[in-house]
């Protein structure tokens, strides 16, 4: 008798439940992501939803992207995300490191015309090993021109910017005529805290 209690509740709880189809921010197409499962829409509201830039733009090449959102708003049963970051998989990352080639870091913490802070990492991949003094170049050239390109660009610019390559393909530019680089990757980013003034 109890059990058959228990498994009545059960079923009751999952009926008071709706599901939410969750979509991708506007600047990626309002592309639909997923669903989610709640008890009323608040609840719903800073999940984070994580997918892959391969299932958002259908190329099964940027599969190595993985994207980020958190659920803003919810209208109906349909949820809107807002992008807090992205990341390379290490797969990927592993393929690209070389026997006697440099892997070069870089850190640059931007903040986008519409006052929001976001933290990128930018990889540098060379085609032979550089020195010290030469990687100290490169990292100063990337961030200098990152941050400058990030100040520049509003939320959607930056988002666009990871995505279609642009931030990748710039500093490949300015850092070829200094040193022989075989690739460069924003691998990571993360929307910081907003500050409020």
């Amino acid at each position: 008798m109890a059990k058959k209690k228990q498994a009545g509740r059960r079923v009751e709880g999952w009926k008071a439940k709706s599901w939410y189809k969750v979509y991708a921010p506007e600047v990626l197409g309002k592309t639909y992501i997923g669903d989610t499962i709640a008890n009323d829409p608040e609840s719903v509201v800073g999940r984070i939803m994580q997918t892959t830039l391969g299932e958002i733009i259908n190329d099964y090449a940027r599969q190595n992207v993985k994207m980020k959102f958190r659920i803003a708003n919810v209208a109906g049963d349909s949820a809107y995300t807002e992008f807090v970051g992205h990341e390379l998989t290490r797969d990927y990352l592993r393929s690209m490191i070389k026997r006697r080639t440099s892997r070069i870091d870089c850190h640059v913490p931007i903040t986008t015309k519409d006052g929001k802070r976001v933290d990128l990492t930018v990889t540098c991949f060379t085609l032979t090993r550089a020195n010290l003094s030469q990687e100290h170049e490169i990292r100063k050239l990337i961030g200098e021109l990152v941050a400058k390109m990030g100040a520049e660009a509003d939320m959607n610019g930056i988002i666009s910017g990871i995505v279609n390559g642009d931030f990748s393909r710039e500093a490949f530019k300015a850092v070829k005529p200094i040193f022989p680089v075989r690739r460069v990757e924003v691998i990571k980013s993360k929307l910081g805290a907003i500050k409020v003034t």
